[in-house]
């Protein structure tokens, strides 16, 4: 391969120098301009593998000449070079299609870090498949999923922090898996962390790492989950659960791309991507206090709703149908084929059920079906959907009550139930962390699981 071309954009002629100098010894030929009219020649004259711009330009601004990149040369990958600490043009640029920026003064280990990702793009983007070898895949033919993957795609290109939204269950880790898959830190490691999950006085500890002595129980120096996930990407699922102090502190990690572990003296520089993900309404949080506004603003760069599974009924039976494959390789059968069946009144069950928990729910389902359905062929009464399917029936201005044939404490005890199966849900079934959302101690809540017989 030839080698690479680079295109620098600046009125300061000692920012010009300093970059060209970095890249040449990166073995990346740089060629510079000091107005967006030069820059337009240039790149008319020349082909280019990335372009370095300022956001403000004698001629123009920054933003506008992205744009017109974005619309001539798409190929291209852009950065935007901005004024120290200001968050406004860098989320602006990276709204506008930016592939990452860097600020001024200008740190050379960021700036290399910067062009060794966008250089993974040249020739041609993500790996050739959708899991790009990770084994992941997004299962669905409706319209819905084909948008969610050319969004996937195109989010894979660039290193904008995305916020995934969507119900619990609607596969918000997926997606962001997909996205690193694709992208050009597939090869670095995804770290997956759910926020809601670490204790409140451990999250800083977790997110940045320590020094031996500060604190009580720190034993040795420990990196954090930035750290860990270095030249990656960084997952914060449920980032809404997080302490407000730990929200100021993860604002500046991402801002400066820096993080400093507890007890030590300095910063240390960290190079991840950063997707988080949440099923609250982040508006709704930072309206009430318990979301800052700045890291709401600064995380929701790109926001990638996951679409619940009632909106895509016709992708049921696929589904099913891989879930039933997945559960019969899990008990051994040795083969890809599924030996349980559903009829043609089952699928078309679970096509009318709303499904709440969405593609969790429907594997619970299928999973206690396989349980119950006398040989291999599964039928509606073996999915036991009955009840969820009456109270979706009913008008919407109605309020929810129990079935005439069913007893009050029967009522009370399933939507205890499900209440609780929810939250351990979200928090990948850790119970302290349930507790928590649920607004009880861990004491009650273990009492209330042997009490309904939840393992």
């Amino acid at each position: 391969m030839s080698k690479a071309q680079a295109l620098v954009v600046d009125d300061e002629t000692d920012i010009l120098d300093l970059i060209k100098i970095t890249l040449g010894r990166m073995d990346v030929q740089a060629s510079t301009a000091l107005t967006v009219a030069d820059a337009k020649r240039q790149l008319q004259r020349g082909r280019f593998d990335l372009c370095l711009t300022d956001m403000n330009l004698p001629d123009g601004s920054g933003i506008d000449f992205l744009q017109h990149l974005s619309e001539r040369y798409p190929s291209i990958p852009v950065a935007m070079i901005t004024a120290h600490g200001s968050t406004e043009s860098a989320v602006a640029a990276m709204k506008a299609g930016a592939f990452d920026f860097v600020a001024k003064p200008v740190d050379l280990k960021l700036l290399r870090n910067l062009v060794e990702s966008a250089l993974k793009l040249r020739g041609a983007a993500a790996p050739s498949d959708e899991a790009g070898g990770s084994g992941v895949r997004l299962l669905g033919d409706s319209p819905a999923m084909e948008q969610i993957r050319h969004l996937i795609a195109k989010l894979a290109r660039n290193q904008a922090p995305v916020f995934v939204t969507g119900e619990s269950g609607t596969g918000k880790e997926l997606a962001a898996r997909l996205i690193h898959a694709q992208g050009p830190r597939h090869e670095g490691p995804f770290v997956a962390v759910n926020c809601g999950a670490i204790p409140q006085e451990l999250v800083e500890s977790e997110l940045f790492g320590h020094r031996k002595g500060s604190f009580t129980g720190a034993v040795g120096d420990k990196e954090g989950l930035f750290q860990a996930a270095e030249g990656g990407t960084l997952f914060l699922d449920e980032v809404a659960d997080l302490p407000l102090l730990a929200q100021v502190k993860l604002l500046r990690a991402i801002q400066e791309k820096s993080v400093r572990p507890v007890g030590a003296q300095q910063e240390v520089p960290v190079n991840v991507r950063i997707i988080s993900a949440s099923h609250r309404d982040l508006n709704a949080e930072v309206e009430q206090g318990n979301f800052r506004q700045d890291l709401f603003y600064r995380i929701n760069v790109i926001e990638l709703r996951m679409p619940a599974l009632r909106e895509r009924p016709e992708d049921i039976a696929l589904l099913a149908e891989q879930i039933l494959s997945r559960l019969s390789q899990a008990q051994g059968s040795g083969t890809n084929a599924s030996p349980w069946r559903l009829t043609a009144k089952a699928i078309e069950a679970l096509k009318r059920h709303p499904f709440p928990g969405n593609v969790r729910e429907l594997e619970n389902a299928l999973e206690r079906a396989t349980a119950l359905a006398d040989g291999d062929v599964i039928e509606v009464e073996d999915l036991y959907l009955a009840k969820c399917e009456s109270k979706q029936a009913r008008a919407p201005s109605a309020s929810p009550g129990l079935d005439d044939s069913q007893p009050l404490e029967d009522y009370l005890s399933e939507v205890e139930k499900q209440a609780i199966l929810s939250a351990l849900d979200e928090t990948h079934w850790n119970r302290t962390a349930a507790a928590r959302k649920l607004g009880m101690t861990l004491r009650s809540l273990r009492y209330r699981l042997a009490k309904l017989g939840i393992e």
